[in-house]
């Protein structure tokens, strides 16, 4: 790293609240590497991708709001939440390339005294690591690689599509066969599992209008990884996690077979391999309990 990292951390709802070991994970391994992560606190829901099947234009302010907060501290906004990513993504590449919508937003914003510019880019902290740390340089700082465990990637949906609005975020990254996960185990020492369901959707946004489908989705995924002989799954959204640690039960009855496989945050893998205490991690917090650890 030529000069020490800093971004804008916008962090969601989930990481906070239904997830709370995301956010505790994503700052101790920050502080591990030497990133500085400037919290907004002054942010507020991304809208969670239900919002703008509501109200488009509300959404829009309110996303464009968070940016603001991130150009205000003269940094790159970084995401925990594959959602956020989109949903702040979509703002940012809509206003930007519109500027009468970019006026009509900067008219509601003038309200609260704020001024989308574009002039902070927005990235989730996979890439953040991938691209701007750099694996190479997160290889030298790995003492305790995962050299024993099968890990099961698991990707989500909003991360990777649709790539054309992603691929200048994510190093291209192909959304049909992506490998930043694949990449980000290996460096950690562990030996990533291959598996049909490891980009597919976990379900999440179906779960109130058809939670069936959404839990024989989550099912799938999770057998998917077992069948692999995965020793746990990682994913980078909490979202998917969510469906994933928390939904086993019903996701295992619906696919017709008993699952119990951990689920880990991204930032907790990167956390165990840089020999981060688990309990700093938040492991605790599980409710499939990781007890490799």
């Amino acid at each position: 790293m030529a000069k020490k990292l800093r971004y804008a951390l916008y962090t969601g709802c989930t990481a906070k609240e239904s997830t709370p070991e995301l956010l505790k994970s994503t700052l101790a391994v920050a502080e591990k590497l030497g990133i500085e992560l400037d919290i907004i606190e002054e942010a507020s829901c991304c809208g969670a991708s239900h919002l703008q099947d509501f109200d488009d234009h509300l959404s829009l302010v309110l996303n464009a709001r968070n940016l603001c907060y991130a150009e205000s501290r003269e940094a790159p906004m970084v995401t925990l939440c594959n959602t956020c990513q989109l949903n702040v993504s979509m703002t940012k590449n809509r206003l930007d390339f519109d500027n009468k919508l970019k006026d009509r937003v900067n008219q509601d914003l003038s309200e609260v005294g704020l001024e989308y510019k574009g002039v902070s880019d927005v990235k989730h902290f996979l890439y953040a690591i991938l691209e701007d740390y750099g694996l190479e340089n997160l290889k030298k700082k790995i003492v305790k690689p995962l050299k024993n465990f099968n890990v099961a990637p698991f990707y989500g949906c909003h991360n990777i599509r649709p790539s054309s609005l992603h691929g200048k975020n994510n190093g291209g990254e192909n959304p049909y066969v992506p490998n930043s996960l694949d990449q980000l185990i290996e460096a950690c020492g562990g030996k990533p599992v291959d598996y049909e369901e490891k980009n597919k959707c976990c379900g999440f946004h179906a779960d109130l209008q058809a939670p069936e489908t959404a839990n024989k989705l989550s099912g799938n995924a999770l057998t998917g990884a077992v069948d692999a002989d995965a020793d746990f799954m990682v994913t980078p959204c909490p979202l998917c996690h969510l469906n994933l640690d928390v939904k086993q039960k019903k996701a295992g009855e619906a696919v017709g077979r008993e699952v119990n496989i951990p689920v880990l945050h991204l930032p907790q893998v990167i956390g165990l391999a840089l020999g981060i205490e688990p309990e700093k991690l938040g492991l605790n917090h599980h409710v499939v309990k990781a007890v490799y650890f």
